[in-house]
């Protein structure tokens, strides 16, 4: 599976302005133990934390965990949780380093595991294998990608032999496929995506053959479908979605049918649905949600009735929830996390919903199974 592609609240609002030229929740509180549900985590930089919630996975109600908002490193600007559902980790741009928390089984509470792990230059973006063996950083302004093994036991992360791999300028997003085999890392500066196959049993990165590919400006986020067909990036500064086919044996990418294609205004991030027909991309510029169905033959897409949907402000972040219910949005400007309903059948979105407010701009959501 995708796990964590590029968001980041402090990092984009840098980048944006470049390329242009905390607090708990509303819900009511209380501890997650005897009550049915997930655990969701959203990282807030300017709080150096990481608020945490229980979600009904009927109604996507939010519920505050106690004590939260839960310390952690400096601009905490993206976020994974194990497969486990044991460890959320977190990359700190300002301190250069991850964060490894221990998630209570009972409570959902969390425990910051020190000391941090060192990573390169302005981590902003993590990927964990479906296996939760390894964790992949990109590393903003050293240009690396490091490559970490992680303990069964305690989540606690090794660097691997070799690591951190050289990549291009300005990575700024990643994606791995749900194989794991393959890893792409989106180039902010040069326009492109770079991809690597990944060595089973060591994490050993390997550029694929043709890699880099060019695609348009701003790839600040990525996605690769579930049945690992396609991977989409959303290409800020001109406004549209590129979809890529992936060559199954050595994952080299080529242009989907009908790609690039038309968003709304500033695409920021983009999101499968868990059973890989429906594609949703949240556009910071024009404060909305464009939703699309994908050919699962050619990766060719088609706008939903409705689409746009309109979010919050500045909407910098979705993804849906492990159920497939709901799409969660986080929305920078008005410092809050927007709840859409999905319609299951034609991937509509509707009754949309404050889920929680947050006393500083999210950057990142992530859900337990």
């Amino acid at each position: 599976m995708i796990v964590n592609r590029w968001a980041g609240s402090l990092g984009i609002v840098f980048a944006l302005a470049w390329l242009a030229g905390c607090g708990g929740g509303s819900s009511s509180s209380g501890g997650g133990s005897g009550s049915a549900g997930r655990n969701a985590y959203v990282s807030v930089p300017e709080a150096n934390a990481i608020s945490a919630f229980r979600v009904d996975p009927a109604s996507g109600n939010f519920k505050n965990i106690l004590g939260s908002p839960f310390s952690g490193g400096t601009s905490p600007i993206a976020i994974a949780i194990h497969p486990s559902g044991k460890f959320v980790y977190t990359a700190n741009q300002g301190g250069n380093d991850i964060s490894v928390f221990s998630v209570d089984s009972n409570t959902g509470e969390l425990v910051e595991a020190m000391p941090r792990t060192a990573a390169g230059l302005n981590p902003s973006a993590l990927a964990i294998d479906s296996g939760g063996d390894l964790l992949f950083v990109a590393n903003q302004t050293s240009n690396s990608i490091s490559v970490y093994s992680i303990s069964s036991s305690d989540g606690k992360l090794a660097e691997i032999q070799g690591s951190p791999f050289a990549t291009g300028a300005r990575p700024v997003a990643l994606a791995l496929s749900p194989s794991g085999k393959f890893l792409y890392a989106g180039s902010a500066n040069l326009a492109a995506v770079f991809g690597y196959s990944v060595a089973s049993g060591t994490g050993t990165l390997s550029a694929v053959p043709g890699s880099p590919f060019a695609v348009g400006g701003g790839p600040f986020s990525m996605t690769v479908d579930p049945s690992e067909h396609f991977l989409f990036l959303v290409n800020f500064t001109v406004n549209t979605v590129t979809g890529m086919t992936i060559n199954a044996s050595n994952g080299a990418l080529a242009l989907a049918s009908g790609s690039p294609f038309v968003a709304a205004t500033g695409p920021i991030s983009v999101t499968f649905h868990p059973a890989g027909q429906f594609l949703y991309v949240t556009n910071i510029g024009s404060n909305n949600v464009s939703a699309f169905s994908v050919d699962s033959t050619t990766g060719a897409t088609t706008q939903l009735t409705g689409s746009p949907f309109s979010a919050g402000t500045g909407p910098l972040y979705a993804t849906v929830d492990p159920g497939g219910k709901f799409l969660y949005v986080d929305n920078q400007s008005s410092k809050d996390i927007t709840r859409f309903q999905i319609d299951p059948t034609a991937g509509t979105l509707s009754n949309s919903v404050t889920a929680t407010t947050i006393n500083l701009a999210p950057s990142q959501i992530v859900f337990s199974k």
